[in-house]
């Protein structure tokens, strides 16, 4: 799925797909209201939350911003961004602060308080797909979410390479009528 030889750290804008394992319906649903309205995408408390740790991200990985998203029943589209960066300029931010601001089973790696420059596309869904599956299990745990077999997401994710304004204004429009066009979606299942 990635493109050969090609520097995922490198600046520039990146479509992103994370598909649920197996494809089950654990973040919403989509209403259809007849042919001549769209469908409406309505989240529930575990779609929140991957929408909530998208937005996260900005804060992990400050030379990162977040653009057009959706959270689907089964899947999640993004766009984000490589910023330019001068690493030299970069705070060394690894290690965990005294502070008491991390739960104790947090994993300092992946915790939003230590912030991480110049990481890879892969790095950051790592960090992504981590954060929401730990948030998912306690929602299981909890507020009895539904449960999942073996793992949250899929092993990968699809990514696609923005080469210029017009692919991002395309891909941006794909991503925002998603839910309207939620029959003919690829990874749309009963």
């Amino acid at each position: 799925m990635r493109l050969q030889g090609y520097d995922y750290s490198r600046a520039g804008l990146y479509f992103l797909t994370v598909v649920v394992q197996n494809r089950l319906h654990l973040f919403g649903e989509i209403h259809r209201s007849g042919p001549a309205v769209p469908s409406k995408l309505f989240l529930n408390d575990a779609g929140n939350m991957i929408e909530k740790w998208y937005h996260e991200i900005e804060n992990k990985f400050p030379d990162k911003r977040c653009h057009e998203m959706m959270v689907m029943p089964n899947h999640f589209h993004c766009i984000i961004e490589n910023m330019e960066s001068d690493a030299a300029s970069r705070p060394n931010d690894e290690s965990r602060p005294n502070d008491g601001s991390y739960p104790e089973n947090d994993n300092p790696k992946y915790g939003i308080h230590n912030k991480r420059y110049g990481a890879t596309i892969g790095d950051v869904m790592d960090w992504f797909k981590t954060m929401t599956t730990n948030e998912y299990i306690r929602g299981v745990k909890i507020n009895n979410w539904r449960r999942f077999n073996g793992k949250l997401w899929q092993r990968n994710y699809y990514d696609h390479i923005i080469r210029n304004a017009i692919e991002y204004q395309r891909i941006s429009e794909y991503i925002i009528n998603n839910p309207a066009k939620w029959n003919d979606d690829k990874f749309y299942c009963e």
